[in-house]
């Protein structure tokens, strides 16, 4: 995986890294970050940064049984999940990991993506975003030795470990059929997920993912370093401590609206038709959507005309909202 020795200006990131579609690690790109810096003193000075900041809301912890090892996915039937939903408060629940932290028994938990301006007072004046996208959002991620299960994200992310260490795996997007996809509508927190364990892989079950290790890539991750992963790359993330913090932020293409939705709607309208009327509208996803020249479509036509066709534009933009609505969905 390709690494920058940073920091790196924040007004440069987006130009230098995001337009590559290729995930990049940044090291010490937030090393001025209070949390860094309380972190990197000891877990104790963590604690007393978090809890001066923090304002008392209650949150989501999972929980899952040591004999999971971390690994936060489906119970064995796919019937539910194999971990439970409890309530607590931020800085009570990092205490919880501090006391636990040399407990080879004690269970595996974790807040996971919570808005840190919910949480924390005077985040966003005390901690500058590495990105200039002005709606991305901090979100926070504080566990032990955790492990979130291969998945990817429809829109860009960027990670900043605070606390502890993580490794990260990431599989281009072309290897999904390699991954062994589990449910669409019945996922663990949103995407859907590769049902493969990656940390001890049952090959005999999931061949084709021995295909899908050869194209890993995989970096290690401390205190102050950022890792951007691209839209729809797959990506697996093991907490290797017992105290871990991470903070990320999410942030889709100015007017963009969900693919994963788009491809629900196309497998309802298009999947179960006679393979001649499929390949029919398969000509028209091509041109209209996949090829190269998809926006010149309408280039016959007068530019007031055009609606959903013409390339993109702000009128352009107030057609879709118009028939879609606001919301990023359909």
């Amino acid at each position: 995986m390709a690494e920058i020795q940073g920091p790196i200006p924040v007004e440069a990131f987006r130009a230098r890294i995001e337009a590559s579609y290729q995930p990049v690690v940044i090291r010490n790109q937030m090393q001025d970050w209070p949390i860094v810096q309380h972190a990197r003193r000891s877990t104790a000075a963590l604690a007393n940064l978090l809890e001066a900041m923090d304002n008392g809301r209650e949150l989501a912890v999972m929980v899952g049984p040591r004999e999971e090892k971390g690994r936060f996915f489906y119970n064995e039937g796919i019937t539910g999940h194999n971990f439970q939903v409890r309530k607590g408060q931020l800085t009570g629940f990092l205490r919880h990991l501090i006391r636990v932290s040399d407990n080879a028994d004690a269970d595996s938990a974790y807040v996971g993506g919570v808005l840190a301006g919910d949480y924390l007072r005077q985040w966003s004046e005390t901690h500058r975003p590495p990105i200039d996208v002005a709606h991305a959002e901090p979100r926070l991620w504080i566990g032990n030795r955790t492990h979130v299960t291969t998945h990817m994200d429809e829109t860009s992310n960027v990670a900043a470990v605070v606390a502890g260490r993580r490794k990260f795996v990431l599989f281009p997007p072309e290897q999904l059929d390699n991954l062994y996809l589990g449910p669409l509508h019945f996922t663990i927190a949103g995407p859907p997920v590769s049902m493969v364990d990656l940390n001890d892989p049952d090959l005999e079950k999931y061949p084709r993912f021995a295909t899908a290790l050869e194209q890993a890539q995989v970096a290690e991750l401390g205190p102050g370093d950022v890792i951007y992963i691209p839209p729809i790359w797959w990506h697996s993330i093991t907490a290797l401590e017992s105290v871990n913090a991470m903070v990320n932020y999410w942030w889709a293409a100015e007017g963009a609206r969900s693919g994963m939705r788009a491809l629900f709607q196309a497998i309802a309208a298009l999947r179960d038709l006679d393979p001649p009327h499929r390949e029919a509208w398969r000509h028209w996803f091509e041109r209209f959507v996949f090829d190269k020249d998809a926006e010149r479509m309408a280039d016959h036509l007068p530019e007031h005309i055009q609606g959903f066709a013409g390339p993109p534009s702000a009128q352009r933009q107030e057609f879709l909202n118009a028939f879609f609505g606001n919301s990023g969905d359909f």
